[in-house]
């Protein structure tokens, strides 16, 4: 197979993701795992080369591709890579057949970092990178506005779902987006507020872009975008997800959100108790739990902070599949979502 981490471009075409793993001695057993990743993506006939290039030059787009592959096989599915569009022609379990297209918000190459004004710009911009991305899959689906050779006149395509699997790689920040920028996007609903005693999601309908443009928001609550059947989505199909996995020295911070109802909690509980609690557990190894009162359910996350002796997760821990389009298709059968989401931290 061939060895993605051999350079196929100069030095000065490299991505600087691609340049910092191959020099940084450290990164030394993380490189098979995302070659082990892969596998079968490199097996495609007239692509192999064109991929590699792209993923050295590009880096973000192939790794995202690359982290699918691998959650395919975790899900048991099988890919024909025989068909090179759109990327992933699955066939899941009890022989169900669907597409996928991958696709990330990403930076224009040679831009500096953008910096938000606000917490808000950082949000609202997400959003409308999204969303944008996934009109630019179903226009390429439609073959609307000129584009050549759409997916809805290929053979495999025709009576089958058609699923945009999303991840955001437009700043440095976009792991915390966790899942609301896309739930705003396909359901239009802004992030949980507690009024009064009740936890509320309010409706946005639209945001606008830098010009005073609107964009429509819950996309998927009408017909506007009914060819796509679902969308998997997540922020942690990333290079830290891969050093994870190799088990180098690291201390990892994973977050998982908690909820429970108040009935349910056991009288003195420390891990249910309201505020911020560190819990010791060992030398690099310890829980943070914080919990809110949210009426009749205690609300919060418990974020762990160990080193990667003591961390364990798995490829699809973190990622989210949205399954909106039940009416034409069942990939819930195959695909289950996930409530983890771990970060790397340098020693």
């Amino acid at each position: 197979m061939l060895d993605l981490f051999e350079p196929r471009l100069p030095d000065s075409k490299l991505h600087k993701s691609f340049r910092e793993i191959r020099s940084n001695p450290s990164y030394s057993k993380v490189m098979p795992v995302i070659q082990s990743w892969a596998a079968g993506l490199l097996g495609r006939n007239g692509e192999v080369e064109k991929f590699a290039k792209e993923f050295q030059s590009t880096f973000n787009s192939s790794m995202w591709e690359i982290y699918l592959n691998k959650a395919l096989t975790d899900l048991g599915c099988s890919v024909d890579y025989s068909k090179s569009s759109p990327d992933f022609f699955v066939t899941a379990p009890g022989n169900y057949q669907f597409n996928i297209e991958a696709v990330i918000s990403d930076q224009p190459a040679g831009d500096k970092e953008w910096q938000p004004s606000s917490y808000q710009d950082f949000k609202d911009r997400g959003a409308l990178k999204l969303v944008g991305k996934i009109r630019d899959k179903l226009e390429i689906f439609r073959g609307s506005k000129g584009k050549k050779h759409p997916y809805s006149s290929l053979g495999h395509v025709q009576g089958r779902p058609f699923v945009i699997a999303i991840a955001p790689f437009d700043s440095s920040q976009s792991l915390m987006q966790n899942n609301e920028l896309i739930n705003l996007v396909l359901f239009g609903v802004g992030a949980p507020e507690l009024k009064g005693t009740e936890l509320r999601q309010d409706r946005i309908r639209s945001l606008a872009t830098a010009s005073g443009a609107p964009v429509e928001m819950g996309i998927f609550t009408n017909d506007s975008f009914t060819e796509i059947s679902a969308v998997i989505f997540s922020t942690v199909g990333t290079f830290g997800k891969a050093v994870a996995e190799s088990r180098i020295e690291r201390l990892v911070r994973a977050t998982r959100y908690r909820v429970i109802e108040k009935e349910r909690v056991q009288l003195g509980s420390p891990l249910w108790q309201l505020g911020t609690h560190r819990f010791q557990i060992d030398k690099l190894n310890y829980l943070v739990t914080q919990r809110w009162d949210f009426g009749g359910d205690i609300i919060g996350s418990d974020v762990h902070i160990q080193h990667s002796s003591f961390h364990r997760e798995s490829h699809l821990d973190g990622c989210t599949f949205i399954l909106i389009r039940m009416r034409q298709c069942h990939l819930n059968r195959a695909l289950r979502g996930q409530g983890r989401f771990p970060e790397i931290t340098m020693m």
